[in-house]
């Protein structure tokens, strides 16, 4: 599979930040976005945020920042991304004496979650100015069609279609305008 437009694509998108040094303020308060999650080189996740952005422009906060502070939070509630780091991180290496703690109520799955994203996890944006763009690209980042990897947690098996491939292309003609 020829992915140059794949390799294009990636010097687009922010340097990283750690999830520790959260909020960023380089992330802007209203917008669609593709994003990936990195822990030592390995690509741990793609997402994207800002779904109906068209019709979302009226918010104070809305796509990819609120998405970027969820996670952050590590809360497991309506996060799906916190839900995979919780199953496949933190339960697998709970201790005996955190168990304990956890039937004591002393201590939560969504404290030791949080803890595990802010001290691994860093993660890079890139903004786009549609949400359909922003599925595209979230697709073929979990196709390893962008970083020659797939994510660890939300892999997909298919490979990448020619309608997001298009719509790949017509983002980068538009963005070297």
């Amino acid at each position: 599979m020829d992915n140059t437009k794949g390799h294009q694509i990636v010097q687009n998108f922010s340097t990283p930040a750690w999830f520790r040094e959260w909020p960023n303020p380089t992330v802007p308060a209203v917008t669609a976005a593709v994003y990936v999650v990195w822990r030592e080189g390995q690509l741990i996740y793609a997402g994207m945020s800002g779904r109906n952005i068209e019709k979302q422009q009226h918010r104070k906060k809305y796509g990819l920042v609120t998405r970027l502070e969820s996670h952050a939070k590590g809360r497991l509630s309506g996060d799906q991304f916190n839900v995979y780091v919780a199953n496949r991180f933190v339960v697998p290496g709970l201790t005996a004496k955190q168990q304990s703690q956890m039937s004591a109520g002393s201590l939560t799955l969504d404290i030791l979650t949080r803890q595990y994203i802010l001290q691994y996890f860093h993660y890079q944006y890139l903004i786009v100015g549609h949400s359909k763009e922003a599925f595209a690209i979230e697709r073929l980042c979990q196709a390893g069609y962008i970083f020659n990897q797939k994510p660890y947690l939300n892999p997909i098996a298919s490979s990448p279609s020619v309608s997001d491939r298009q719509i790949l292309q017509a983002f980068l003609d538009k963005s070297s305008c």
